[in-house]
């Protein structure tokens, strides 16, 4: 049988989240290949062990794990996931017909946040994340998303930034992208305000190294996307807490991003406690 959809999962030092991620995606139907990038890990190993195809690189760089995925991978669509998320075969599936079928050019799973063991800042901050233009507005990314043919053909190599997945929703319209609610992925946060505030300050320099670029595309500008916010958060008085701590860490991770960006400081940011 002939895959269907091509898989690509850069991976670096993830020995310990990997196999659960192969063990959903076991299906002929895929062509799956992890890049193993810059690892002094089992992650390689771990791979060969699941039966799917195996690239080494020496540089720990996600950029250049997804260059070198797409280099080898044949099939389109594409998907490309990160190696902690958790979604099935046929979740992937569902999206890869959904763009053969649909207009849309880049699609992803409906994502699931599982907070369980979240502090109770985390889980106050992603209640109102959940309502930011970002997240209603065709979310791509965050771990997962797949293009068609036509959808890969918009970009070249991928750009040297830190948020890829940001980039590449930026590159399509609304009507170009499309969340497919029939199929899900899950995504487990960090666990503490403190590695919340690690990773939204990659999140952040990677947004504003974006826009610094011109490589921002169909983002929604800050003001904008803050009106909307209060907007939607005013009629509901409890998550006006929570729009508290949300403001605090968005304007703390601001203040980090800055410095991230001011020192050239490419550092990973890498979550433990979402892995453990």
């Amino acid at each position: 049988m002939s895959p269907e959809l091509s898989v690509v999962i850069p991976a670096h030092d993830e020995e310990r989240v990997l196999p659960r991620l192969l063990a959903s995606l076991v299906d002929a139907r895929l062509e799956v290949i992890v890049v193993a990038n810059g690892c002094s890990d089992a992650t390689a190993d771990v791979a060969r062990a699941a039966g799917v195809r195996v690239v080494e690189l020496a540089e720990g760089s996600k950029v250049a794990a997804l260059d070198a995925g797409d280099a080898a991978a044949s099939v389109f669509p594409r998907a490309y996931v990160d190696a902690d998320v958790e979604v099935d075969a046929e979740a992937l599936l569902a999206v890869a017909d959904r763009l053969r079928d649909g207009p849309e050019l880049v699609a992803s799973p409906r994502l699931h946040l599982e907070l369980s063991g979240a502090s109770w800042p985390v889980r106050a901050y992603y209640a109102v994340w959940e309502l930011s233009s970002f997240r209603r507005r065709g979310h791509i990314g965050s771990g997962v998303y797949v293009l068609s043919a036509e959808g890969r053909e918009r970009f070249g190599a991928f750009p040297r930034v830190i948020g890829d997945d940001r980039f590449v929703q930026g590159l399509f319209g609304p009507a170009e992208r499309v969340t497919v609610e029939a199929a899900e992925f899950i995504v487990r946060p960090p666990r503490t305000l403190g590695a919340l505030l690690a990773r939204g300050a990659r999140i952040a320099a990677g947004n504003r190294e974006l826009q610094r670029a011109g490589l921002a595309g169909h983002a929604p500008t800050r003001g904008a996307s803050l009106r909307e916010l209060v907007t939607a958060v005013a009629p509901r008085p409890a998550l006006w807490g929570p729009f508290l701590v949300y403001v605090a860490v968005q304007l703390r991770t601001a203040a980090l991003a800055e410095r991230k960006l001011r020192v050239a400081d490419g550092v990973w940011d890498r979550d433990e406690t979402s892995r453990r």
